[in-house]
């Protein structure tokens, strides 16, 4: 019974995922991902890995995670746990891919400018 050891990433969320066979336990930064992800949105982000590949149940999941908001841990739980899911058996990653699980999301905060209060707001313009 070896454990499977992943990363997923989102934003600035990291989440180290680390999954053996079992009885479907999600258990996220000690708590159970029931508790840690209160809205029932980021829980169906959490199990959507297992559900497209009917896998809910079979495996027992501790994740770490850390950085970044709720939002972006979910979802850089959710390429974790699609990732451990193939490696555990390559023949699920079609589907994954197909519904876009196996991308990492390279879209990130763009960096504040000098001379302006935000990335791409400008201060007022005052003509005189």
């Amino acid at each position: 019974m070896e454990i499977i050891n992943t990363l997923g990433r989102r934003k600035t969320s990291v989440a180290r995922v680390y999954m053996k066979p079992g009885k479907g336990e999600i258990i996220v930064n000690k708590r159970d991902y029931k508790t840690f992800f209160p809205v029932a949105t980021l829980q169906a982000k959490v199990q959507q890995s297992f559900a497209v590949t009917e896998t809910t149940g079979q495996y027992d999941v501790v994740i770490n995670v850390n950085g970044g908001g709720i939002n972006g841990q979910a979802e850089a739980i959710r390429l974790g746990i699609a990732r451990a899911l193939v490696k555990a058996d390559a023949e699920l990653k079609p589907l994954l891919k197909g519904k876009g699980l196996m991308t990492r999301d390279p879209r990130m905060v763009e960096r504040k400018k000098p001379g302006q209060p935000g990335a791409r707001k400008k201060f007022q313009f005052s003509k005189r």
